[in-house]
């Protein structure tokens, strides 16, 4: 499945929580892409991963760190 992460609401984002996140939930996303694609997604551009294990927990961690996103397929 992929995600398009659209922004992050966040008034104070932990970028490091956001990175491991990423690298966690991401398919081939290890920890230096998981911190570029934060600060992509911090200064306001789309970030699209793949994701193929366990869903419902990427879901969950993404709405926690208030990461909106939408399923692509």
């Amino acid at each position: 499945m992929q995600l398009n992460l659209l922004s992050c609401s966040s008034d104070r984002p932990d970028r490091r929580a956001i990175a491991r996140t990423l690298s966690d939930i991401g398919d081939d996303v290890d920890q230096n892409l998981g911190n570029e694609l934060t600060d992509i997604l911090l200064q306001g551009s789309t970030v699209e991963i793949g994701v193929s294990f366990n869903e419902s927990s990427a879901f969950r961690a993404l709405r926690k760190l208030n990461i909106e996103y939408e399923i692509l397929d």
